[in-house]
């Protein structure tokens, strides 16, 4: 049995390989139909979510599986006081895998540690996000071809932004690629991150000006700056509209730049830039859906 947690629990071969599954999935639905026949889903959601949450049980629901679906914590057991490491025991006794989502870091991996099935980490608070990294690493290969030698920047709250810190971690094991760290100063990606970058002896650059790197990107994440994850709400406001990407931006971009964006978009992103052919954040969402659907096939031990 095993679970995914971090996206660095997948080797890069084994993310070439969910890749491939993905790719085949999206040209033969009917193949997969009835994988998961049998098989059974918990969705256990301590956070609010509507992508993720609905991505993971569309995946098993077109795979031919069935979802148990808890998506508010206050009408759960924990609301009684029950333990994260209870309730993996409990859900493990009803589903064949477990996808969690929880406000605290390391939550998924107490519950990976005491379920009998496997876990998939669906976001903890503002450390990882694996499944969302899968959706982009898809994203990314089906618009670029390959992930070597490419100029990613990312952009808006990169101190809490968990999508950004997997990215870079799944990122970094590959030749070539150079970050270009784009937020306000109180945004800044955490030194962890950095080190991770570092240790892979790749390049990355730190500024607050969007524009200045626009030209050089092949890839641009934007992010919303998370009220969420503010103690403070007059520092969410000031800094909740630092960056705007609007057609007069893109002016200067490469032609062939890839625009994602994790949602829910807020404002980060204005709505005519939909219209631009670059703009790949609504394939992210259904590339999340393929990517979950051959990783639950992998963790299942029923690819092919």
């Amino acid at each position: 049995m095993r679970s995914v947690i971090d996206i660095k629990d997948l080797s890069t071969q084994e993310i070439e390989q969910i890749i491939t599954v993905a790719e085949d999935i999206i040209k033969n639905p009917d193949k997969y139909a009835h994988k998961c026949s049998g098989k059974k889903l918990a969705t256990l959601f301590f956070e609010p979510s509507t992508r993720t949450r609905l991505s993971f049980e569309a995946a098993m629901y077109e795979l031919g599986g069935n979802v148990l679906s808890m998506s508010d914590a206050g009408s759960s057991s924990a609301s009684k006081g029950e333990s994260v490491a209870d309730t993996a025991k409990v859900i493990s006794c009803y589903a064949d895998i477990i996808a969690m989502r929880h406000p605290k870091e390391g939550a998924p991996l107490v519950a990976a540690t005491n379920a009998s099935v496997p876990v998939i980490n669906a976001g903890d608070g503002g450390h990882n996000h694996p499944t969302q990294t899968l959706a982009d690493l898809l994203t990314i290969h089906r618009e670029k071809g390959h992930f070597d030698n490419l100029t990613v920047g990312l952009c808006g709250d990169l101190k809490f932004g968990r999508t950004v810190h997997s990215l870079i971690n799944a990122l970094s094991r590959y030749k070539g690629i150079n970050f270009v760290l784009i937020s306000p100063e109180e945004l800044k990606i955490p030194s962890y991150v950095k080190n991770e970058i570092k240790k892979c002896g790749l390049e990355y650059v730190q500024t607050k000006d969007l524009l200045e790197y626009m030209p050089k990107l092949d890839i641009l994440y934007m992010t919303r700056v998370q009220k969420e994850r503010f103690f403070n709400e007059e520092d969410y406001l000031r800094l909740k509209d630092s960056y705007i990407l609007t057609p007069e931006k893109l002016a200067t971009a490469k032609s062939d730049l890839c625009i994602m964006h994790p949602l829910p978009r807020v404002n980060e992103i204005s709505v005519a830039v939909d219209k631009d052919p670059r703009a790949c954040y609504f394939k992210q969402v259904l590339n999340g859906k393929f990517m979950r659907m051959a990783l639950m096939l992998k963790l299942l031990g029923l690819e092919d």
